[in-house]
């Protein structure tokens, strides 16, 4: 007995060195290269890792405890009540308290909130909505409601939060963001992110080539050429939904030439011409893996009963805006073509354009895969905000049926997103909406400290 008893012991004596080798380290700058905005809203990354919001995304898409650690609805979802976590601070020191939430909250959407009102009350903050909100805890889970402090930092390009990480510093295109130390989360390993900004791809792929970049984008149009170049690729499934939202007024307001519109787009171009078949052809909302009925929708062009629908009416010349880079422009271009063919005059114009937009191209992220809030997430990205209150696979089904009717918004393609990465960028994982968890990241040429 005495003896497996010191054999067990020199088992456990021998292991330790290897679990103190397996340890994430702790410490390093991990160099990250984007395109865009890192600030940007929504899906700005540098906004996922300074701020909170009060619920968050679990693995398996539903809302779980952020700076709120419960919440409870009451009137049939009419009033909802979520109760803060204690001893949470922002970056700057100042303690977390309802009024900071109502304040941020409101300074994000004002008018535009899901919700009618809302109120600080003791540890506590209560939305009270006119219709029942049965996914308020999966919406401010959303990258659109993360909490910053009001009248600290810049709220634009340098928010004061919650998060793992803090800004530190922004020059000639270079954002510091360092560790936080008392993150409620707990310290991420890092101890600081160096994030260079409006980096073209190639000059991203080009730096993690030479080591003097960790992560860089791979754009969904560009995923295989990333692994002929034998890059090491994270990639989501497809997640992002490739919409084109149309105007209800001016010469749209004919709902006969929003549904010639909606049949003139040749989805299958878009796919095989400017997307290099990543992703998959969509008529839904919703992709096929959340909800099963998307075959139930269609997706082929039919240019005779777009001019039958158009009824030789030769509408004023109609503007396409499109956001993103260089892919999303040529989308544009392409439907534009697309709709010259039907018999619509369309120019494409640069985002934020001073003319009336008839039309936009744009990208809405899924931020969950359970398919009501999934529904309700599209909807309000896509100022169409219809509640949706159905959970179940026929009642789905009627709503989007009832949108997409309206030829409101016309869904085209679901794409994956993507990065590359260093080989010392360690157990990096993507969330539900392909954003790099990089609060779980460390290094791999950082010595480990020995465990005690």
């Amino acid at each position: 007995m005495l003896r497996q008893i010191a054999i067990s012991c020199l088992v456990a004596a021998l292991a330790l060195p290897a679990a103190a080798r397996t340890r994430p380290p702790y410490g390093g700058k991990l160099r990250v290269e984007v395109e865009r905005d890192p600030w940007q809203r929504p899906g700005g990354l540098a906004r996922s890792l300074v701020l909170d919001g009060l619920t968050k995304m679990s693995p398996d898409g539903t809302a779980q405890p952020a700076l709120a650690i419960e919440w409870k609805s009451e009137n049939d979802d009419h009033r909802w009540q979520f109760r803060l976590r204690p001893g949470v601070h922002f970056h700057d020191g100042t303690p977390l308290n309802s009024s900071s939430i109502v304040a941020s909250l409101t300074a994000l959407c004002g008018a535009a909130c899901p919700w009618t009102a809302i109120h600080a009350v003791g540890s506590s903050v209560v939305f009270t909505i006119d219709s029942s909100l049965p996914n308020l805890p999966e919406l401010l889970a959303g990258d659109d409601y993360r909490i910053a402090l009001e009248g600290a930092g810049n709220p634009v390009t340098a928010p004061v939060g919650t998060g793992p990480f803090q800004f530190t510093a922004s020059t000639n295109g270079v954002l510091t963001l360092s560790a936080n130390d008392n993150c409620w989360q707990g310290r991420p390993f890092l101890d600081a992110i160096e994030m260079h900004v409006h980096r073209a791809i190639r000059d991203q792929w080009l730096d993690l080539s030479v080591g003097r970049a960790d992560l860089v984008e791979v754009p969904a149009e560009q995923l295989r050429e990333a692994h002929d170049q034998r890059l090491a690729v994270v990639a989501s499934p497809p997640v992002s939904l490739l919409a084109l939202t149309l105007s209800d007024s001016g010469a749209l307001a004919n709902p006969s030439l929003r549904a010639a519109i909606a049949l003139a787009v040749d989805r299958g171009a878009l796919s095989n011409v400017i997307f290099q078949k990543q992703g998959e052809i969509t008529g839904s909302l919703l992709p096929a893996a959340v909800t099963g009925y998307s075959f139930l929708f269609a997706t082929d062009r039919d240019l005779s009963k777009a001019h039958e629908l158009r009824g030789g009416v030769t509408p004023s010349p109609l503007t396409l805006s499109a956001e993103g880079g260089a892919a999303m422009q040529l989308a544009a271009q392409r439907i534009a073509l697309n709709l010259r063919d039907a018999g619509f005059n369309v120019q494409v114009v640069s985002p934020g354009a001073p003319q009336h937009i008839d039309l936009a191209l744009r990208r809405i992220t899924l931020e969950t895969n359970q398919p009501q809030p999934a529904l309700e997430f599209i909807l309000r990205a896509a100022g169409l905000p219809v509640p949706v209150q159905e959970s179940t696979p026929e009642g789905l089904y009627k709503t989007e049926r009832q949108v997409l009717d309206s030829h409101m918004i016309i869904p085209l393609l679901y794409l994956p997103r993507a990065c590359a990465l260093s080989g010392r960028v360690r157990d990096l994982r993507l969330s539900l909406d392909g954003t790099p968890q990089l609060a779980g990241v460390s290094l791999s040429d950082i010595q480990p400290e020995a465990a005690p």
